[in-house]
């Protein structure tokens, strides 16, 4: 296959490719890239982000937050996983099309990135919906959008990620990984390093990959406008909060923390990235009711800036004895 090479580490630009090429790069033939990101979760298109992420956990340990313009679930990246792309002509021809499809002949490669694993000695198969495992344990999740023209399949192939973060930074109190735990879920996934004992690094792999891959085609090069093109995309796209929060639909979280003046729950209902309702309640003192400061809330929207303005305009130790506006921020945030 035909391919790019692209060194961003930036989710918003890399997120802003894949959009770009689907869209606008239209060839007769398939063509792959090979990427990476810094240390970032990536939800899908349609994923809500406040129940989806342990959004504390990103902020506090700045891990980016990205929306992909694919369905499917959130992913964690970090520079040792390996993420692919792979672009199609419709309508897609069974023995290329980079997933599998009705009339692809039997024995014939279910999708390029397993047939490249295979020949790398990695016992890759298909299973489930869109996941490659190893040996009962994943490897890899990949999701699929169609435009009028061609479409796109892009994944994830874990190397060497850091399991504790994948974990925590999925791990929500609606989550599916809070109830089943860490331990059960590490268990579930595996890293290719463990498969891969004849390389010694993620370069190494990616090298390999790439010539497996390319199969001896010519790299594509993208003109300096389509590069201008992309990196607007992702400024004014992909890295703004009304992408990546606004397009979550509605969600209810619950907060408690021991403040000053006593215990504080809340109850906070959004959409769109908007607060629509939100309770206070517990055994905290106070010389005013609390609605006052919540009618304030409603309309705000659930980032940091916003809510601290609103806070930093109201004398919250009416509402709150003792208690000052960082930590109301820190409660409703975390």
């Amino acid at each position: 296959m035909r391919y790019l090479l692209n060194n961003s580490t930036d989710p918003y630009f890399n997120m802003a490719l894949d959009e770009f090429c689907l869209e606008n790069l239209v060839l007769d033939e398939p063509y792959f890239y090979l990427w990476r990101n810094r240390p970032s979760v990536i939800i899908g298109l349609n994923q809500n982000a406040y129940s989806e992420v342990n959004l504390g956990y990103l902020n506090a340990n700045g891990i980016t937050l990205a929306r992909r313009v694919t369905g499917g679930g959130a992913v964690y990246h970090d520079l040792q996983n390996l993420n692919y792309t792979i672009v199609a002509p419709l309508p897609c021809h069974p023995e290329r099309c980079p997933e599998p499809v009705e009339g692809r002949s039997e024995g014939s490669t279910p999708v390029p990135i397993v047939e490249a694993l295979r020949q790398l000695g990695v016992p890759a198969e298909l299973t489930g919906r869109n996941d490659i495992f190893v040996e009962g344990r994943k490897v890899s999740g990949y999701a699929r959008r169609v435009s009028k023209r061609q479409e796109i399949i892009h994944g994830t192939l874990m190397y060497d990620v850091d399991l504790d973060t994948l974990t925590h930074v999925l791990d929500t109190p609606e989550s599916k990984l809070n109830a089943k735990g860490i331990g059960s879920v590490k268990s579930r996934v595996a890293n290719l390093k463990d498969y891969l004992p004849g390389f010694n690094s993620l370069d190494e792999v990616q090298a390999a990959l790439q010539d497996i891959l390319a199969s001896g085609d010519y790299k594509m090069e993208l003109t300096e406008n389509q590069l201008a093109e992309i990196r607007r995309m992702a400024d004014e796209k992909f890295s703004t909060w009304d992408f990546i929060y606004g397009r979550s639909r509605q969600a209810d979280l619950f907060r408690s923390a021991k403040l000053p003046c006593g215990t504080v729950e809340a109850a906070i209902s959004l959409d769109r990235g908007l607060i629509t309702g939100i309770s206070f309640s517990g055994d905290f003192l106070f010389d005013e009711p609390v609605e006052g400061l919540a009618a304030a809330l409603v309309g705000c929207r659930f980032e940091h800036d916003a809510l601290a303005s609103v806070l930093g305009k109201t004398d919250v130790s009416r509402f709150f004895r003792d208690t000052n506006s960082s930590d109301v921020l820190d409660l409703i945030l975390t």
